[in-house]
């Protein structure tokens, strides 16, 4: 008898599951939650992030996922006021990066993606969908 690799999908025969990476760790499955849709959706970059522009999971270049989650509250609400500078930063991103509120219950988190283009609202929808179910699990 053959052992299954983890990282391999299982053939259709043993049911529905999808996933290939799994993890207990909360921060962890939401890393590969993201990674997939990143993927999938040929995204720059995906994070999830408070609604103090905490980094809380990402998929995508370090840089640009930091700055992602440093804007995306801003970004959330641009009527908040900025310095010129970040005005400005806020303005270039605006035509790229798309931000979405994930409510948590009592609380709300962001996603914010850059890149994807116009079909880019699917994976966004898909991964904001997985990272409920991980922190609810949570």
């Amino acid at each position: 008898m053959s052992r299954m690799d983890p990282n391999e999908a299982p053939p259709p025969s043993l049911g529905a599951e999808r996933r290939r990476r799994r993890s207990d760790d909360p921060i962890t499955a939401l890393h590969y939650q993201l990674s997939v849709a990143r993927s999938e959706g040929k995204l720059e970059a995906l994070v999830l992030v408070d609604d103090r522009g905490c980094l809380v999971a990402g998929a995508g270049s370090w840089p640009v996922c930091e700055e992602l989650a440093a804007y995306a509250p801003l970004l959330a609400e641009p009527g908040l006021p900025t310095t010129a500078a970040v005005g400005t930063r806020i303005a270039d991103l605006s035509r790229e990066v798309l931000v979405s509120t994930l409510p948590l219950g009592a609380a709300e988190a962001l996603l914010a993606v850059r890149g994807g283009g116009d079909d880019r609202s699917a994976f966004v929808a898909r991964a904001a969908a997985g990272c409920r179910r991980i922190l609810r699990a949570a």
